[in-house]
């Protein structure tokens, strides 16, 4: 069977109300406690949907909780310092995401008397926020019947209403907003969407559906047909580049390790790490090289890479980051002792204050457990 939008969207009056019976029913019985979910506080439910995204509920409990205690309104939030709020962010990556909710609700301040927005059109206004978000926020904090589509609702969808359009297209989020507000509970849009979101995540999973437990099984077409663990359909994969890096631990007469903040825009952006770069070769003369003519175009620093002392990889959606790692010596004229702003000299014990991305934050660990340095 082929669904089209034509077939998709002629749903009866019946499967719909069937569709939001079971769902509701079950949701209402099986909903798991969390923590963003004890009221309905629109800054919280962006936190946690910001959070959320590409990330695992498990690994978000934590941050949200110890985040909403460091900021726990909107406007502690968009006055604190980008420092603060990047280190409370630290491990979650995507740090454009925290960027953008702190931009955003800066502008909820000062546009909006610091009430978060509860029209489509507003809300979709405020950096960051997405169609997904959006819908999200106004749903569950607003009751507004809204779709909030994400890959999680797309793929339960797919399986239930036999949808085989290619979810890697931007385009085909479309077809199952369309499909969304067909079926959405105008008495209670929070938990359908939510609903929709638990299903994805406990039963309807990516690799291992639980059909026999599923209370959308009688009315699954996916399931009817035996087709459910064929979709979703994703044709489209990203290409991951290769990068190889070297990273240097480099100390100075006084033991202090040299840190860097990485530009304020692109990739980390504001994030601090250790001396880094790409290099070309296959050996180690072109590691130490590649580190010691970065040191010294940056800071007219003499280098000594003294020893290989690790190995660690990091991948983005689009990019793999294979980082050897030396350890060495800096040596520097009295002349050049002053350092740029975005460049430090610290102890050991100070790096905990910088938010550092995941893979040095790899590299930290190496040498809190003596094993560098």
């Amino acid at each position: 069977m082929n669904t089209t939008s034509n077939s998709l969207f002629s749903l009866d009056a019946s499967y719909v109300k069937q569709f939001q019976d079971h769902l509701l029913t079950w949701y209402n019985d099986n909903k798991r406690s969390l923590p963003w979910r004890e009221n309905q506080d629109p800054y919280r439910v962006w936190v946690s949907e910001i959070m959320l995204q590409q990330t695992r509920v498990d690994t978000v409990i934590p941050y949200f909780e110890r985040f909403t205690e460091l900021f726990p309104t909107l406007q502690d939030l968009a006055y604190a310092d980008e420092e603060k709020v990047l280190k409370a962010w630290e491990g979650l990556g995507y740090y454009s995401r925290v960027r953008n909710l702190q931009t955003a609700v800066k502008e909820v301040c000062e546009s909006y008397g610091g009430k978060v927005p509860n029209t489509p059109k507003e809300i979709a206004g405020l950096k960051g926020v997405g169609p997904y978000t959006a819908g999200a926020v106004l749903s569950i904090a607003y009751g507004v019947p809204e779709p909030a589509v994400d890959g999680n609702v797309m793929r339960v969808l797919s399986r239930i209403l036999l949808i085989e359009e290619d979810i890697s297209k931007p385009k085909t989020r479309v077809t199952f907003e369309k499909a969304v507000r067909e079926l959405i509970s105008h008495e209670d849009p929070s938990s359908f969407n939510q609903g929709l979101m638990e299903l994805g995540a406990i039963v309807c999973t990516p690799k291992s559906p639980a059909c026999l437990l599923c209370p959308m099984r009688e009315l699954c077409r996916g399931f009817e047909s035996g087709r459910q663990r064929e979709l979703p359909v994703k044709l489209g994969k990203t290409k991951v580049r290769k990068a190889k890096m070297i990273a240097g631990v480099l100390v100075n007469d006084d033991g202090r390790l040299l840190i860097h903040k990485r530009p304020a825009e692109g990739l980390l952006a504001n994030m601090w790490e250790f001396p880094n770069t790409e290099y070309v070769g296959e050996n180690k003369k072109a590691e130490i090289s590649a580190l010691e003519s970065y040191v010294e175009e940056q800071l007219n620093y003499e280098v000594t890479a003294e020893e290989k002392a690790g190995y660690i990889e990091h991948v983005f959606s689009h990019l793999k980051w294979e980082i050897q790692i030396w350890q060495g010596k800096v040596k520097c004229r009295e002349e050049d002792r002053t350092l740029p702003a975005d460049w430090k000299w610290v102890s050991v014990d100070e790096l905990d204050a910088y938010p550092f991305p995941v893979s040095h934050q790899k590299i930290i660990r190496l040498i809190k457990e003596a094993l560098i340095v």
